[in-house]
């Protein structure tokens, strides 16, 4: 997201000596994305932070495929999921192609004893139950139910869960995660008719910084395997920073529906975009008022993508038997639409109370030998009357 952010305590102008009460330097570092022509902060530490200890490859952690060529129409029920102990050991990628990894995570909490960062991808992160915390290097960030976390790649991370009942739809995305390009100007700002603004981010705050010594494991995923690197200095050693390259959240509850008289496309509903796919919010809005309108969404063809959708709350009217939790996935290049019996029965409605997830990769999708745990049989006959 380009916009400029602050926090803590920074020298007046940057690449020069920033001193400590005691006379030495703070530690400067540049994160930075596309080598140095793309989005940046700078931050300032109490320690190099560089000084290593120990190396471990803990090996391939990259998700199984059981099909690599879908042409099914398939579902699975994410609320089958099992809970685990820990964050990462809840992490299951369901879907991969090479732009994207999605899954679900049920975590009971996120152990204290290691630090996180993915070295491939940017996350988001969306808050279907649970709330808590994410603490990063640039500050805090409280979230709850219905919240997008966007976390940039290379972001060092802890969560503290409220309780240990948390379920997580995520995408890992190995391009980077920005609002839709036709909703911002050509400096950044997002327009007037976008259906969100600035306003509804919310920023990382109340910066920690921990002057501690010791032995600090961080966990970092890179090409697919887990690496554990060890620490002389806390990683959260930060007294102040700037840039535009940072994590932030948004609420699914702040999306701003576009309404029509006639049934509007699911761009509309778009929320954030990378280079291999999009990200819809569906949330309630007042139906079509065209007076012969026809509510339910036509039937068509994803030709030139995938459309998966994650079911979050309330009825969805375009399909029969969906349950919170639950993941639809409609292969491109194959019809599909709403069930029997859902285009008779939404006309005359007024309005929805739906919450969901879409997201729809512009490449085919495989999936994984987690997915298929959870997996709805003989989805694809659902239309049959």
């Amino acid at each position: 997201m380009p916009r400029y952010h602050t926090l803590g305590n920074i020298p007046p102008k940057r690449h020069t000596t920033f001193k400590k009460p005691d006379g030495g330097l703070y530690q400067e570092e540049l994160f930075g994305t596309a080598g140095f022509a793309g989005m940046a902060s700078l931050l300032y530490h109490l320690y190099p932070p560089t000084v290593v200890t120990q190396i471990k490859d803990k090996g391939s952690i990259a998700p199984k495929i059981a099909i690599e060529k879908n042409m099914k129409a398939l579902s699975f029920k994410g609320f089958s999921l099992p809970q685990e102990n820990d964050f990462l050991e809840s992490r299951k990628t369901l879907f991969v192609n090479n732009d994207l990894h999605i899954g679900l995570a049920a975590p009971k909490t996120f152990s204290k004893e290691y630090f996180y960062k993915n070295g491939d991808a940017d996350e988001m992160l969306f808050i279907h139950v649970g709330s808590g915390t994410l603490r990063t290097n640039y500050g805090n960030i409280t979230f709850k139910y219905g919240d997008y976390l966007i976390i940039p790649k290379g972001t060092i991370y802890q969560i503290d869960f409220d309780t240990e009942d948390n379920r997580i739809l995520y995408i890992e995305s190995f391009q980077p995660i920005f609002t839709p390009k036709r909703y911002r100007n050509n400096f950044g700002q997002l327009l007037e008719h976008a259906p969100f603004c600035e306003r509804d981010m919310r920023l990382p705050k109340d910066l920690e910084t921990h002057d501690e010594k010791g032995e600090f494991l961080i966990k970092i995923k890179k090409q697919g395997n887990l690496w554990e690197y060890k620490y002389e200095t806390h990683p959260f050693d930060v007294v102040g920073w700037d840039g535009f390259n940072y994590p932030y959240a948004f609420s699914i509850h702040d999306f701003e529906p576009i309404t029509g008289r006639i049934h509007m496309p699911p761009p509309i509903h778009q929320t954030w975009e990378s280079v291999g796919f999009v990200v819809c919010s569906f949330v309630p809005r007042l139906y079509d008022y065209h007076p012969k309108a026809i509510p339910a969404p036509y039937h068509h063809s994803n030709i030139d993508s995938e459309e998966l959708l994650y079911y979050v709350d309330g009825d969805f009217m375009s399909r029969n038997n969906i349950e919170k939790g639950q993941i639809t996935l409609h292969p491109g290049g194959v019809p599909h639409g709403p069930h029997p019996g859902a285009i008779e029965r939404s006309i005359g409605k007024t309005k929805t109370e739906e919450l969901a997830v879409m997201i729809d990769p512009f490449r085919p999708m495989s999936i994984t030998e987690e997915a298929l745990k959870l997996q709805v049989k003989d989805y694809h006959k659902s239309w049959l009357e």
